[in-house]
């Protein structure tokens, strides 16, 4: 080959050899039109500080304090510090996204101090009309009996839709308990959550935040019953009554797989629940509550796109490592505001210079709100009834904060028993399937 041919092949080749290297790039990072993933919206609500408003990540790492996980895939989480309110970190925090039925939690919030919970209720057909196809149901039956917490376990451990719909008749019926929830929404600022099936049945509108899930179940968990319902592995529920004979029980086993464990997922240490969910729309929902060495702290995690199996669950494992590991070390990026009836901070004209509700400095490091919030605004590990607080080593506190209940997650399963499928993400429904469903690696999340 002569001199002048080379010097062409050379020269062809640097022009076009970069445009070949590059292509296979461009089509990876997205840029081909074919990354479909939904984004979060620009600007979203600044309740709890101003950083919560921006999308993306959002954390302020100190000295020593250890990075965020990678495998972390959730359209939207949080960490959050359930005493002090402190959020630790956070990504699109405000993002209103399906929330399936961890918006259970807000149902149980607004209604389990309506009954007692040793009310009894004869089921009728009208209680259990309506219910979506495909709910998760726990196997309330017509023409039977049920006390209010037959009920409430039906709702907690197996995020029953009957046992909703059963409830829901008897605070006269849906119109008034999607008010009821929508007004205890509002009474506790969590404003990005509209509410227009109780059961968290997929429905246009339907919407709430990690940032908004996270504040229902602080307030949830200064409800003894609340704690106890949510951190129970396993009970028995009522079967069918019989004419002449002793009822039955069969035994549930709560879906939430951090609780009870599961193949692949070990229970998490210190968890006290507090709800999962699960829907065609939604994808997996998860929000968790767990102590460790005196801290306790709440996790959100909304719709992961990861193929692991369990993700929404490790994540939020991943989630709850990375903060108990980091409280103390990362200066907070928001916090979770108290209810309105327990603001202490007066209310500044709506001029637009007045700082987002909780906020003293949008741009600041987060203050506690108010001595109160702990007290009253937050309760959780330590409130008693009334919030009252109780010294660290009395006993009254070791009964009463210890929600976490150590151990209870080792015993939801016992040595020998099998795992319970995956709950199956339901066509527009409520969360989990009942059992039978297919496990999860058989389901597209």
């Amino acid at each position: 080959m002569s001199a002048s041919k080379k010097t062409a092949w050379a020269v062809a080749a640097a022009v076009f050899l970069p445009l070949v290297v590059a292509a296979p790039a461009a089509h990876a990072d997205g840029k081909d039109g074919k990354d479909k993933q939904p984004k979060p919206p620009a600007m979203m609500s600044k309740v709890g500080g101003a950083l919560l408003s921006k999308p993306g990540t959002q954390v302020r790492l100190g000295a020593g304090a250890p990075v965020l996980p990678k495998e972390l895939s959730g359209r939207s989480w949080i960490v959050a510090d359930a005493e002090s309110g402190e959020v630790l970190a956070a990504h699109n925090a405000h993002w209103r996204l399906a929330p399936a039925s961890t918006l259970k939690m807000l149902f149980a919030d607004t209604l389990l101090p309506k009954f007692p919970k040793t009310q009894n209720h004869l089921v009728t057909n009208a209680d259990l009309a309506g219910m979506g196809v495909g709910s998760s149901l726990v196997g309330i039956k017509e023409k039977q009996t049920y006390s209010v917490h037959d009920l409430w376990l039906g709702v907690f451990l197996r995020s029953g839709n009957d046992a909703v719909h059963v409830l829901t008749s008897m605070n006269n019926g849906i119109r008034q308990t999607v008010k009821d929830m929508n007004d205890h929404a509002a009474e506790l600022q969590a404003l990005d959550t509209n509410v227009v099936s109780p059961d968290g049945y997929d429905a246009p509108g339907q919407v709430s935040s990690a940032y908004d899930l996270t504040l229902i179940a602080r307030n949830g968990m200064r409800k003894a019953d609340f704690r106890e319902y949510a951190a129970t592995p396993r009970a028995a529920f009522p079967g069918e009554a019989k004419p002449g004979k002793k009822r039955e029980t069969f035994e549930i086993q709560n879906t939430n797989r951090l609780l009870t464990g599961d193949i692949g997922v070990a229970p998490y240490q210190g968890i006290a629940g507090v709800k999962n969910g699960n829907t065609t729309h939604a994808g997996a929902t998860f929000t968790g509550v767990a102590e460790r060495n005196g801290r306790v702290l709440l996790v959100t995690v909304m719709n992961p796109s990861s193929k692991e199996q369990h993700a929404v669950y490790k994540e939020a494992a991943r989630l709850l490592d990375w903060g108990f590991a980091a409280s103390g070390k990362v200066t907070p990026v928001g916090e979770l505001v108290p209810p309105r009836s327990e603001r202490t901070t007066p209310t500044a004209p709506d001029d637009g210079t007045a700082p987002a509700p909780g906020k003293n400095a949008p741009e600041g490091p987060v203050h506690a709100t108010a001595a109160a919030e702990k007290s009253g605004g937050v309760g959780i590990a330590l409130a008693v009834a009334g919030g009252v607080l109780v010294l660290l080593a009395g006993a009254v506190f070791l009964v009463n904060r210890r929600w976490p209940l150590a151990g209870a997650a080792a015993r939801g399963r016992r040595p020998g028993d099998s795992p319970e499928p995956e709950p199956e993400p339901e066509s527009g429904s409520g969360s989990e399937s009942e059992p039978g469903s297919k496990s999860s690696s058989d389901v597209t999340r």
